[in-house]
């Protein structure tokens, strides 16, 4: 049982620490570089030229993993799709940017589709491998509750949520990437405490995303870009329904909730009141840099956060 915990982490951080130096290199031979905004947060545009889509590195530690320890744990594929469907998505929309330089990547609506689609089938395969959309409440003692043709729009709306949150929160070096950390951990413990055969996808994401950090730490060499934010979304998001735990994303993955939330109010307030804002820049982690919090400081304190969190949800989680 200790290898089939250690284990993914161990093999998923071999492949995506040994990709590393190759990713890299080819991005710049690419010239898949970041574009920093000139009305952007100005520390930021020392930035610029720094090789992206460094989410492939994070892919292929979770993708050989997860196919390794597949045999006997149905769960696992579910949360697999949703993982690469959301990256091929965030895959596309990079190359679109920062290879071909096509500025607008996909169009919202292509990528709209795409999303809604990759759901649909992501649905599609809870319904056959009998997995139903049964919630289990946070700090409900572990029970699981039937909330009958809502919990299809709750699906939907927790999906994009979640994929879009952590987007968001892929903005400073290493952000990301410690914060779901974490979150993957507390998904990890909970699958081995409720005996689910999906645990090793989440040793895997952490395995990934440790090796990743190994380039992505301040000052980045790499960033993931939408191929890494996306994928990690659709992970979080798989790994949560498949454990019956979408709410449970509202407190462990409540740093992804706090800069959606953060986007959507500034956006509605600034086009309400005609130019005004709440925040300085959004997301949020760009309002804290503004207020002279450095990188690695804001980094810091929201993966403590999300530690303290996670703690929490798991008082009760089952």
């Amino acid at each position: 049982m200790e290898l089939q915990i250690v284990l993914p982490v161990i093999i998923s951080f071999a492949i995506s620490a040994g990709a590393g130096p190759f990713v890299i290199k080819e991005m710049r031979r690419l010239k898949a570089a970041q574009t920093e905004r000139e009305e952007g947060v100005a520390a930021h545009l020392k930035k610029a030229g720094t090789p992206t889509m460094g989410g492939l590195m994070i892919l292929a530690g979770i993708i050989i993993t997860s196919l390794i320890f597949l045999k006997g744990r149905k769960e696992i594929l579910p949360v697999l799709f949703l993982t690469v469907a959301f990256g091929i998505i965030g895959f596309l929309d990079d190359y679109l940017k920062v290879v071909l330089r096509r500025s607008d990547g996909l169009l919202p609506k292509q990528k709209l589709v795409l999303q809604f689609a990759s759901t649909i089938i992501f649905w599609v395969i809870l319904r056959v491998q009998g997995i139903s959309l049964e919630l289990m409440l946070p700090f409900g003692g572990g029970r699981l509750y039937d909330i009958g043709w809502l919990a299809v729009p709750l699906l939907f709306v927790a999906v994009l949520a979640t994929v879009n949150g952590v987007n968001f929160t892929d903005g400073l070096d290493g952000l990301a990437s410690s914060v779901t950390i974490f979150v993957a951990l507390f998904f990890m413990i909970a699958a081995i405490r409720m005996h689910s055969g999906v645990s090793p996808v989440a040793g895997a994401v952490i395995g990934a995303l440790m090796g990743f950090l190994l380039y992505n730490a301040y000052p980045a060499k790499i960033f993931m870009g939408d191929t890494g934010s996306l994928a990690l979304g659709g992970f979080v998001a798989g790994i949560a329904y498949v454990l019956h735990m979408p709410l449970f994303i509202l407190i462990v993955g409540f740093i992804y909730a706090m800069e959606l939330i953060s986007v959507v109010l500034q956006v509605s307030y600034f086009k309400l009141t005609h130019g005004k804002r709440i925040f300085k820049m959004t997301p949020i982690h760009h309002h804290f840099e503004l207020c002279d919090w450095s990188e690695t400081r804001i980094v810091t304190t929201f993966t403590i956060i999300t530690v303290i969190l996670a703690m929490i949800g798991m008082i009760h989680a089952i």
